[in-house]
C-alpha cells in the first residue's frame, strides 16, 4: 500500500430490503474513495426493490418464492421443488436476479433440452414445458414486487410440444403396437376391450375399483380417499369429499383437486350389485383376520388392504399395469380409464355438460378437449348420418328440379279454326268469356293486341312496325305519356 494507486477502495452498509428486514451488502474495487461513497449513496438511494433485484440470485428468489407458496397443493409443490432444486438452481441459480433477460432463458433452455433425463433418455417436450411452466410464476411475482420490469419466461418457446389427446385403440393401433411397441401416450380402450379387462380380472380383490373408475371416471386419488360413509347403496349415489395421492413416496390426504371435483356420482344397478359384493368380501376379510388372530385396523375406507388399512395409490397404480399386462390387451394407464369413461358416456348419448359434472370439471372446454375420445362407433354413425343427410338434400333437389321443368314447359296451342279441346261440360264456358271480350271496335281505330300476345301483335294492316292512326289522333299522342295532355286556354 506504500505505492499510490496500490489496491482498491470498498462499502460496507446495510438498509431494509423487500421483506422489511435490514440486509448487509459489501461492494468493492473501487479506484478511489470518492468513487466507493458515491456507489454507497447510490445502493442507498434506491428502492428496497431494486436493491433486492441487484443483491439477490435467482436461486435465492426461487427458494423465497417457493416459501411463500403456502396455498398450493402438496403435490404441486413437490413438482415445484423438483424443478428448482434439480435443474432450475444448478442452471441459473448463480445470477442475478435483475441480470435476467430473454436471451439467457432461451440459451439456458437449450443446454438444459440437450441433456438426458434420470433414465437417461433425452428431456422431453412435456418435461421442459414443466420447467417453464415453474419458472413462469416465479418470475411474475417479481414482476409484480416491482423487482424486474418484465418476465423473460413468457418469450420462452418450447418446441414440439403438444396437449396429449387421447387415441382410441383401433385395430390398425393394435396392430402397428403389436409390430413395432410404439404406442399413443393417453389412450383409451374400446368397449369390447374394457369388457375383456373386467372379465378377466373380475376375482381380483380390487375389481370394484377398476370397475368404478373404468365406469364412473373417478379419480384414483378420489377412489382411494373413498369412505364408507361417502356411499349410499341404497340411494345409488356416493359423494366425492377427500382426495388420497402421492407426494413423492408421502401420502397426502386433503380436499379434492378442485372446487367442483366435491360432487355427487350417481350408481347404476350394476354398479350397486359389485359395491356390495365387494363390501361383503371386506367383511369376510375381517372376519378370518380375527378367526387367525392377525391385526385388522377398521379405518372405515372402501379400499383397503388385507389388514384393513387404506391402500397406497401407488400399488393401484402398479396393480393396473399387471392386471393389463396379464390379460394380453394395449396397454393404457390407470388414469386413462377416466378419459374411457367419458368416451363411452359420450358414446351413450352423454351430452358434455353431464360429462363436465361427472367428472368433476370446473370448465367444460377441458371436458371436451382432453377427456372425450371419438370412439369409431360413434364416428360410424355420424358418417352415416351425414351421408343420409345429403343424399335426402340431393333427392329434393331433384325432385323440385324435375317439377319446375314440368310447370314451365310450353304446351302445344292448336291451329287457327281448330277447336279447343276441353273436357266434357265446360266446352261453352270458354265461348261465354270470348264473347264477352270481343267487343266492336269504332271504325279507323286499329285493334290492340292480346296482352300475351308480344311476338306477333296484331295489326290494322299488314306492314311489321307501323301502327294505325285514328282520325282524332296526332303522331305526338303516340309518344306523349299517359296524363301529360297538351294544355288549352
Amino acid at each position: 500500500m506504500a505505492e499510490r494507486g496500490h489496491g482498491s477502495w470498498y462499502f460496507h452498509c446495510s438498509a431494509t430490503n423487500l421483506l422489511g428486514r435490514r440486509e448487509r451488502v459489501r461492494r468493492g474495487g473501487y479506484r478511489s474513495q470518492a468513487a466507493a461513497r458515491r456507489a454507497r449513496d447510490q445502493w442507498l438511494a434506491g428502492t428496497a426493490a431494486d436493491r433486492t433485484a441487484a443483491g439477490w440470485t435467482v436461486e435465492r428468489w426461487l427458494r423465497h418464492w417457493l416459501d411463500t407458496r403456502t396455498k398450493i397443493r402438496p403435490t404441486t409443490r413437490f413438482h415445484y421443488t423438483r424443478d428448482v432444486d434439480t435443474v432450475l438452481i444448478p442452471r441459473l441459480g448463480r445470477y442475478r436476479l435483475a441480470d435476467l433477460d430473454a436471451p439467457l432463458l432461451r440459451t439456458a433452455f437449450a443446454q438444459i433440452a440437450a441433456t438426458t433425463n434420470s433414465k437417461g433418455r433425452p428431456q422431453s417436450a412435456s418435461a421442459m414445458q414443466h420447467l417453464r411452466t415453474t419458472l413462469r410464476p416465479a418470475l411474475n411475482l417479481a414482476v409484480r414486487e416491482g423487482l424486474i420490469d418484465c418476465n423473460p419466461a413468457r418469450h420462452i418457446e418450447v418446441s414440439g410440444y403438444q396437449q396429449p389427446h387421447a387415441k382410441v385403440w383401433t385395430d390398425a393401433r393394435v396392430e402397428q403396437w403389436v409390430r413395432t411397441g410404439d404406442r399413443p401416450p393417453v389412450a383409451v380402450w374400446t368397449a369390447d376391450q374394457l369388457a375383456e379387462f373386467l372379465g378377466d380380472v373380475t376375482d381380483d380383490s380390487l375389481f370394484a375399483f377398476w370397475w368404478l373408475t373404468a365406469l364412473r371416471g373417478l379419480r384414483r386419488g378420489e377412489m382411494c380417499g373413498l369412505r364408507l360413509t361417502d356411499v349410499n347403496l341404497d340411494q345409488g349415489v356416493l359423494t366425492i369429499e377427500r382426495n388420497r395421492t402421492t407426494a413423492g413416496y408421502t401420502i397426502v390426504e386433503g380436499d379434492p383437486k378442485t372446487p367442483a371435483g366435491r360432487r355427487a356420482v350417481a350408481l347404476d344397478k350394476r354398479t350397486v350389485q359389485v359395491l356390495r359384493a365387494h363390501r361383503r368380501r371386506q367383511l369376510d376379510q375381517k372376519t378370518a383376520a380375527a378367526e387367525n388372530g392377525k391385526a385388522w385396523t377398521d379405518t372405515a375406507y372402501v379400499f383397503t388392504r388385507a389388514d384393513g388399512l387404506p391402500i397406497n395409490p401407488n400399488y393401484a397404480t402398479t396393480r393396473f399395469r399387471k392386471l393389463v399386462q396379464r390379460a394380453g390387451l394395449p396397454p393404457v394407464r390407470l388414469h386413462d380409464l377416466r378419459h374411457g369413461a367419458a368416451s363411452l358416456a359420450h358414446q351413450a348419448g352423454a351430452d358434455l355438460k353431464t360429462l363436465q359434472d361427472l367428472l368433476g370439471h370446473s370448465s367444460i372446454v377441458i371436458t371436451a378437449d382432453t377427456y372425450t375420445s371419438v370412439l369409431p362407433d360413434v364416428q360410424r354413425r355420424c358418417a352415416d348420418a351425414t351421408a343420409h343427410l345429403v343424399l335426402a338434400a340431393a333427392r329434393r333437389t331433384r325432385r323440385k328440379i324435375k317439377k319446375r321443368a314440368q310447370k314451365n314447359r310450353p304446351t302445344h296451342r292448336p291451329k287457327t279454326g281448330a277447336p279447343i279441346p276441353s273436357a266434357p261440360g265446360t266446352a261453352s264456358k270458354p265461348q261465354a268469356r270470348t264473347a264477352k271480350r270481343e267487343k266492336k271496335l269504332p271504325s279507323g281505330v286499329a285493334p290492340t293486341s292480346h296482352p300475351r300476345d308480344t311476338h306477333h301483335p296484331h295489326r290494322a294492316d299488314n306492314k311489321k312496325g307501323l301502327t294505325a292512326i285514328s282520325a282524332g289522333q296526332t303522331p305526338h299522342d303516340l309518344v306523349r305519356p299517359k296524363g301529360l295532355e297538351p294544355l288549352t286556354f
